[in-house]
């Protein structure tokens, strides 16, 4: 037995080992970590259970039967984060630069499956050069059995990936249908078609870091959600991430003792909205007045910036929220933000986080490139979003709410549970010089000086539809409250909603304006 035991700790040292020493301190001087170094990372200390160590690839032609390295190019298992289970794969970028074979897909199906079985979440770790040509077909079948997995396993378990090195062809689409992606600056990249090729076929001149680098993805494409300074500052985002969110879309999300009183007043927000309805503000300086302790975990910060999409916690609880950006493009919708704050919307009715959205929207942004971009059919994937969401839905008028924006913002219209608006929200069908403009045309093309006209129609306008209490006289607002009771106020109809039962109508799926 001592012998035997010696042979096992032998291949177990092997395939700890990867591509080598050289192929390890290669990694090290590029700023990188190793597949496994990344895993005690993201991990809690001593929690990783690794399956398959000893797996080697099967191919034969190509010279590739001399090498067969113990685990592949991959590092699959299970682990804890913060104590909850998860599972786990890590590309080995020391062994065939973590090309994907028929060998490391089976291993990240083998578990992907587990994680079904058990209602854990996925986060894979990507860093490899592609499919492994030497397989040929075989390597691209391998990657359609991740890609089924990955969609069978939507809406049902988390799946989050990190693409800390390259990522390119076929291999961005598993990455694409997961629900989060995180880059690395500088080291990391994803693109269907690399540079050499664009400039065979487009004549376009472009490096990897313009083409498909994080900072591309996570301000252009959207692709990515978010962008990490270096290998550590992403596995410990991940590790964040994870505090808000369920292990699968049977649990509710993990509550944490609550450091904050849920019946807090900010006073600050009685004077957070300027007097001029023109002048921008910040409205990240709302909410973190008013979720717990301020603190707020951004989702697609560099991206579509007129919108805000994020987790944070009221009365400990994980919430998500929604809101308009008035200090970018005065917080209009237009294609970017609506795709972007859709998916967010989807992801937590998927797995049972309340939404919380603060309104200031002036409407769809308007031009030739919206229109012809198909702003018809991406607005309307946000209002379907928030109509097919049946988790509570909490909505903060803080400003201007006009025209068809009003209705897609989680509008009482489409089931929204508690509807609250502040003295200084603006319902009606769209802005005051606008609506003066077209209701009162002759009188103030007719009139001696057309500007004062023009600007005595647009505050009788203001004064008479421009403000909350029209709706709430129609039900459409439950309550028009003090600015500084929004703590309060959203933390009680959390509590409140905590039973909410609300269901959609039978079907196979429906059918999102994509």
């Amino acid at each position: 037995m001592k012998k035997k035991l010696e042979a096992l700790r032998e291949l177990q040292a092997e395939a700890r080992q990867g591509g080598g020493e050289k192929r390890i301190e290669k990694m090290h001087e590029q700023g990188k970590l190793t597949a496994r170094e990344r895993l005690e990372v993201l991990l809690d200390e001593g929690s990783f259970e690794e399956i398959d160590m000893l797996v080697r690839h099967q191919t034969r032609d190509f010279g590739l039967d001399k090498q067969r390295f113990l685990g592949d190019s991959v590092v699959v298992g299970t682990g804890t984060i913060e104590g909850r289970m998860v599972c786990v794969f890590s590309q080995d970028f020391t062994v065939f630069g973590g090309s994907l074979s028929a060998a490391h897909s089976q291993k990240i199906c083998k578990i992907m499956d587990l994680a079904m079985k058990i209602g854990a979440p996925v986060i894979g770790l990507n860093d490899s050069g592609g499919a492994r040509i030497q397989e040929g077909v075989v390597s691209l079948g391998a990657y359609a059995d991740i890609f089924l997995r990955n969609t069978l396993a939507s809406g049902v378990i988390p799946q989050i990936s990190a693409v800390m090195g390259p990522c390119a062809g076929g291999a961005v689409y598993s990455p694409a249908i997961t629900d989060f992606i995180f880059m690395v600056k500088e080291k990391s990249y994803m693109f269907v078609t690399g540079p050499n090729v664009v400039k065979t076929v487009t004549h376009e001149t472009v490096s990897f870091g313009d083409l498909g680098g994080a900072t591309t993805h996570g301000t252009k494409s959207g692709v990515s959600h978010f962008t990490s300074a270096n290998d550590v500052d992403c596995l410990m985002q991940i590790r964040k991430l994870m505090s808000y969110l369920p292990l699968n879309n049977a649990e509710e999300p993990p509550l944490s003792t609550p450091k904050d009183k849920p019946g807090r007043m900010e006073e600050a927000l009685n004077d957070i909205i300027p007097d001029n309805p023109s002048k921008p503000y910040d409205v990240k300086d709302v909410i973190k007045l008013v979720v717990d302790e301020g603190d707020f975990l951004e989702v697609h910060a560099g991206y579509a910036a007129n919108i805000v999409v994020g987790f944070s916690r009221m009365n400990g609880a994980p919430v998500g929220i929604v809101a308009n950006q008035p200090a970018v493009l005065a917080g209009v919708l237009d294609i970017d933000c609506s795709l972007k704050a859709a998916r967010f919307v989807r992801f937590c009715d998927a797995f049972n986080i309340p939404i919380i959205t603060f309104v200031d929207v002036p409407g769809f942004l308007p031009g030739t490139a919206q229109e012809w971009g198909g702003i018809i059919k991406h607005g309307a994937k946000l209002l379907y979003a928030y109509c097919e969401a049946t988790v509570p839905k909490i909505t903060v008028i803080l400003r201007k709410a006009y025209g068809g924006a009003y209705d897609v913002m989680s509008s009482k219209h489409i089931r929204g549970d508690v509807n609250l608006a502040w003295p200084s929200a603006e319902i009606a069908v769209m802005g005051p010089k606008g609506a003066a403009e077209i209701i009162f045309k002759r009188e103030i093309s007719e009139a001696d000086n057309p500007e004062t006209a023009l600007a005595e129609k647009e505050r009788e306008y203001r004064d008479k539809f421009a403000n909350p209490y029209l709706a709430a006289e129609h039900g459409y607002i439950d309550e028009v409250i003090e600015p500084r009771q929004t703590r309060p106020k959203i933390c009680r109809a959390l509590a409140l909603l905590r039973t909410k039962v609300d269901k959609n109508p039978p079907k196979k799926h429906g059918n999102i304006p994509l």
